[in-house]
């Protein structure tokens, strides 16, 4: 987790910003300031990462060193799919960010976004040897959208990124064992609503475990739960995401800066 390693930073004069990456560094500044709000968050360590449109795959992380309320759309840092910067930054990238974030953005196509936390609840259930209980709301709607990826140490070798993208196929929750929580998507909103949905599913779990015995759900109304889910439906994600970051607006707009 604190580990890093600076790579070479490519001719910043080759790379002019278009307009879809300042755009892309706004709604990822404000993504780390709605996690900041939400208190998901650990000192300077995980990320946020998103893909800037275009033929390459280069992508968006947040500079090593600094909290997620630090975070603006200028300080953000570009990187492509080796983890050289492409844009001279004060801030190194963090490694194991980069093997985590590159394995999933280099090989899903879809994952524009993604998110990785360490919430005491998320850890708590990435330890648990059965996992992620589907016995209460939030788990009801990601019943079958879940993927498990053991750990195997701080995730700074390269090696392990073919066996994180096989783990996960194609399930956009991800429990990384042992470790934290993690959800992929082809936006921001998208990611968001799946993390927020397996963190909720978390608390509930843990929650329960101390109260008593779940309640189970049967297995057709599990089915149904997620079909009727509104976590794939873009609409409401978009609406979602756009409620938090109006609250973060009013709180302090400088991630725009």
């Amino acid at each position: 987790m604190s580990i890093y390693r600076e790579k070479a930073v490519r001719p910043a004069q080759q790379l002019p910003m278009s307009e879809a990456e300042r755009k892309a560094r706004v709604e990822l500044a404000a993504c780390y300031r709605v996690f900041d709000m939400l208190g998901w968050t650990e000192l300077i360590f995980n990320h946020i990462t998103l893909r800037v449109p275009g033929p390459e795959v280069r992508f968006l992380i947040n500079p090593f060193g600094l909290h997620y309320r630090e975070i603006t759309a200028s300080n953000l840092v570009l990187i492509d799919i080796e983890g050289h910067p492409l844009r001279e930054s004060r801030w190194p990238v963090n490694q194991a960010g980069f093997v985590i974030h590159s394995a999933i953005h280099g090989a899903i196509e879809r994952a524009h976004c993604v998110m990785h936390t360490h919430t005491t609840t998320g850890c708590a259930v990435a330890g648990l040897k059965d996992g992620l209980s589907h016995d209460n709301f939030y788990g009801a709607m990601l019943h079958g959208l879940v993927a498990y990826h053991e750990f195997e140490g701080i995730t700074v070798d390269p090696g392990e990124k073919g066996r994180l993208v096989r783990d996960i196929g194609d399930k956009p929750a991800v429990i990384l064992r042992n470790h934290g929580l993690l959800a992929w998507g082809p936006s921001v909103p998208e990611a968001f609503q799946v993390l927020w949905t397996l963190q909720r599913a978390c608390d509930l779990q843990i929650a329960t475990s101390a109260a008593g015995a779940p309640n189970p759900i049967r297995p057709e109304v599990l089915r149904q739960t997620v079909r009727e889910s509104s976590i794939a439906e873009k609409r409401t994600c978009d609406d979602v995401f756009a409620a938090m970051v109006r609250l973060v607006e009013a709180k302090d707009p400088s991630y725009r800066d």
